[in-house]
């Protein structure tokens, strides 16, 4: 009986020590054409967004109309997602001469920015033990 208690007990320990590990899906819809790819990017830290310091990025083949991306293992806490369609798959979102980008780009909660990019406020969603579906319109 004791042997039974102390497994249970160190059964649950190890669950309470577990973190949670969600998904966290990306529909990509009203993209226009189907070259290239869509580049996603999942930031956790809002220092880090819209930087190359991602927590995960991601990348799936552009098809016209609508796509589905998902980050697996994805720990409870605060993120936000940037993402964008690299027609000519050279593996960068091109910008004209003062850095206005020429390729269609989003973030998540469709956050858009007044004479700049979005901000973290804006995009940012939470994850808490649960799968979490964000849907984003380019």
């Amino acid at each position: 009986m004791k042997r039974k208690i102390g497994l249970v007990l160190i059964t649950l320990v190890f669950s309470l020590t577990v973190q949670a590990q969600n998904s966290v899906s990306v529909e990509v819809s009203k993209i226009d054409s189907s070259e290239g790819t869509i580049m996603l990017a999942l930031y956790a830290n809002p220092d880090n967004f819209l930087t190359d310091k991602v927590f995960k990025g991601g990348k799936i083949a552009a098809k016209k109309g609508t796509v589905t991306y998902t980050f697996d293992n994805v720990p409870d806490g605060v993120y936000a997602i940037s993402l964008y369609h690299d027609e000519n798959s050279d593996g960068k979102l091109n910008t004209n001469m003062v850095g206005i980008p020429k390729e269609d780009y989003a973030a998540s909660n469709n956050a858009k920015g007044s004479f700049g990019p979005p901000k973290w406020a804006d995009a940012k969603f939470e994850v808490n033990r649960k799968d979490v579906m964000q849907k984003i319109e380019l």
